[in-house]
């Protein structure tokens, strides 16, 4: 059974000119900006946005503000079912590698993988799976074997030779803190991720995560509205430079501006004890066209198609291979 699932990964630039591919998760960050009429203006001001932060932060030996860029590439792994470089191709995941380009010294400098994290079956969990689970039910629960599956699958994402081939360190996601969890600011800080917060109680998202060998730390870096969660592997503070870890910053907190304005674009900052809110009224808009209700519905489409596509017509090879997965 260990090779009954492969992968192979495939890139493409996020820049002003990106068009989603068929395969891309239209709820995506970075692909439900590149619709409509206003899509190249979003894409080339959210850039931009990108761009004004990391410099923000990375303001040593920088004096005018403008001495780096950003680029993005959208990383797509795709997963082959049956025998090595199987025919039957399913799109499993994407994330965002950055890269750093420094304008004073001529350099391109490796970013950091994961950023954003895009899955079908996460789709599949949360609008599928835990709507029927709850179905005519007073009291909201999660099943015991809630994201088992994914969780395998995204660990074996990251020990295939494909990952590994590609990218020299694991991924670092970068989330909304839940609205539905307070934060206690505490007296450790880090030069670049800011001020450390913690909760009392992990999330749904952060035990999803956690099945994905994915631990969880928040953090409010300087100039931020509230803090941010970040999921990763082994040591986040000792194993990412600076820039790695702005370049994460800067691009997962500007698409959190675009999307929740009311809790990362508020016009007041998180306190010592903090409940981040979608109904918070005093925040600013960003000049980017988006739709949060068509997003949420399509979360739903997309769970649906999952299930009628990969999780229906392989559940005998998925269970096997799930049973017999040591990960």
């Amino acid at each position: 059974m260990s090779n009954a699932f492969t992968f192979s990964i495939k890139s493409i630039s996020f820049d002003e000119n990106y068009q989603p591919s068929d395969n891309t998760r239209i709820t995506t960050n970075f692909a439900n900006l590149a619709r409509g009429a206003s899509r190249q203006e979003n894409l080339r001001n959210t850039l931009r946005m990108i761009d004004r932060r990391f410099n923000s932060l990375a303001h040593w030996d920088n004096p005018t503000g403008d001495r780096y860029a950003v680029e993005l590439e959208i990383i797509s792994a795709e997963m082959h079912i049956g025998a090595e470089g199987g025919s039957i191709v399913f799109p499993l995941i994407e994330i965002l590698q950055t890269n750093i380009v420094d304008k004073k010294n001529n350099e391109r400098i490796e970013g950091i993988a994961g950023n954003n994290f895009s899955s079908y079956v996460r789709d599949y969990d949360f609008s599928v799976v835990l709507s029927e689970h709850n179905n005519n039910k007073s009291t909201f629960s999660i099943p015991d074997d809630f994201g088992d599956l994914h969780g395998k699958l995204f660990k074996h994402f990251l020990n295939s030779s494909a990952y590994k081939e590609r990218f020299s360190k694991p991924p670092v996601i970068c989330i909304s803190a839940s609205s539905s969890k307070t934060y206690h600011r505490t007296e450790n800080q880090h030069p670049i991720l800011g001020v450390e917060y913690r909760q009392d109680e992990l999330s749904s998202t952060d035990q999803y995560f956690e099945k994905m060998g994915l631990q969880v730390r928040y953090f409010m870096p300087p100039g931020s509205a509230a803090p941010l969660a970040f999921y990763f592997q082994g040591d986040l503070l000792g194993r990412y430079s600076n820039l790695e870890l702005i370049s994460l910053i800067s691009t997962m907190e500007t698409f959190q501006k675009i999307y929740r304005p009311e809790i990362y674009n508020a016009n007041s900052a998180a306190g010592k004890l903090y409940r981040p809110s979608l109904k918070n009224q005093d925040y600013s808009l960003t000049q980017i066209v988006y739709d949060r209700e068509e997003r949420s519905q399509l979360a739903v489409k997309q769970g649906k198609f999952t299930e009628e596509h990969f999780i229906k017509p392989y559940k005998k090879v998925l269970d096997a291979w799930a049973a017999n997965s040591a990960l």
